[in-house]
């Protein structure tokens, strides 16, 4: 049995784009759990990508914009600095549209929407990453989780 957890944390192997031709490799966001965060950008509402940087790997979430729909980071929940430094605990996505997760639609907004909480935490906190997006129900709200590094 480990003596610690971060005997028990694999390293992230070398980055291999995927599909292949594109700089990017599909992740998931749950891999992160005893891994420690040595940086993150863009964590602020209305951004449209957060860069989360580790020791041996370099990810983003973000949402690639397309005609009529809107997609953005609309509110950070905690304190981000709290997952800086310590290894993460949980990792974790949740997503659903406004009547899923009971929440009012907004005001002059498109015929879709959809809420993606992106849930952290270490032992100095917890954070959750509260994305939404909107579109006339044809485009994609998805927000996409890869490596980059």
């Amino acid at each position: 049995m480990p003596r610690n957890q971060s005997e028990r944390v694999k390293p992230f192997g070398p980055f291999e784009p995927w599909p292949r031709g594109s700089n990017t490799a599909e992740a998931e966001v749950e891999h992160l759990v005893g891994h420690t965060l040595t940086k993150i950008e863009g964590a602020e509402a209305g951004d449209h990508e957060v860069i989360f940087h580790l020791k041996d790997a370099t990810f983003k979430m973000y949402h690639e914009q397309d005609c009529c729909e809107n997609v953005s980071l609309d509110d950070v929940i905690g304190d981000i600095k709290d997952l800086i430094g310590s290894p993460l605990t949980m990792a974790e996505v949740v997503c659903g549209d406004d009547e899923e997760l009971h929440k009012p639609q907004r005001e002059g907004s498109g015929d879709s929407h959809t809420w993606t909480f992106y849930k952290f935490a270490t032992v100095k906190g917890y954070v959750t990453l509260r994305w939404y997006g909107e579109s006339n129900g044809y485009y994609s709200e998805e927000v996409y989780f890869v490596r980059i590094k």
